[in-house]
């Protein structure tokens, strides 16, 4: 079971930790110091599907040198202003196949990634793959 709590520190600010034990800084407020929630929720599903596809390309032997997942949500107006749509950008470098890298990111968004998963509930989640020279 993993937990997670949130220690209110001052204004709208929090000392996020969960069971890993690793602490963050969030700030709900207007003024932001740190990631807000609704941001956190992005950070994840990049850092979520970006682990998929790493682990998928080096399964599969193929020779990435660098990987950034890049993400842009629309929200509702009304509250509570759920993400309707997310678009992942894969930016992928190295001699990598883009065979490869198609399955690799279908992969994570149809099997793999537990966040895309949760956030499909209410997003529609697209993508593209943009190759580094």
């Amino acid at each position: 079971m993993i937990e997670a709590r949130a220690l209110w520190t001052d204004q709208e600010r929090f000392l996020g930790e969960a069971s890993s034990g690793h602490a963050m800084v969030v700030d709900a407020g207007a003024e932001k110091s740190a990631n807000s929630p609704i941001e956190l929720v992005l950070i994840a599903l990049c850092a979520c599907t970006g682990s998929d596809v790493v682990g998928i390309l080096r399964k599969k032997r193929e020779p990435f040198t660098s990987l950034e997942v890049r993400a842009s949500g629309e929200r509702t107006a009304d509250f509570p202003q759920v993400y309707t749509s997310i678009r992942l950008t894969y930016r992928v470098a190295g001699n990598v196949t883009h065979k490869g890298m198609e399955d690799a990111v279908r992969l994570s968004k149809e099997k793999y990634c537990s966040v895309s998963a949760m956030l499909e509930k209410t997003a529609m989640i697209e993508f593209v793959i943009e190759y580094a020279g």
